[in-house]
C-alpha cells in the first residue's frame, strides 16, 4: 500500500502548477486583479487597526479615569 496518497493516484500530471504557468492572455488580467483586492485589502486592514488602536486608547483612559476617581 506505498502507492502515495490518493490525489497522487488520480493525477495525470507531473507538475500541477505547469497549466496556470502556461496560460496566456488571462494571467495579465488576473494579476491585475490580485494586485487591485490586495491593495483593497490592505487599505481595510489597516483602517481597521487604526481603528481598533484607537478604541482600546480611549478604553484605558476611561478605566484610569475611574480608576483615579474612586481613589481620591
Amino acid at each position: 500500500m506505498d502507492s502515495g496518497s490518493w490525489a497522487d493516484q488520480w493525477d495525470n500530471s507531473s507538475d500541477p502548477l505547469s497549466k496556470k504557468k502556461k496560460g496566456s492572455g488571462g494571467d495579465g488580467v488576473a494579476a491585475m486583479f490580485r494586485k487591485k483586492v490586495l491593495g483593497k485589502t490592505k487599505a481595510v486592514a489597516s483602517t481597521g487597526v487604526k481603528k481598533v488602536s484607537h478604541v482600546t486608547s480611549v478604553g484605558f483612559q476611561w478605566i484610569k479615569g475611574k480608576c483615579q476617581k474612586n481613589k481620591q
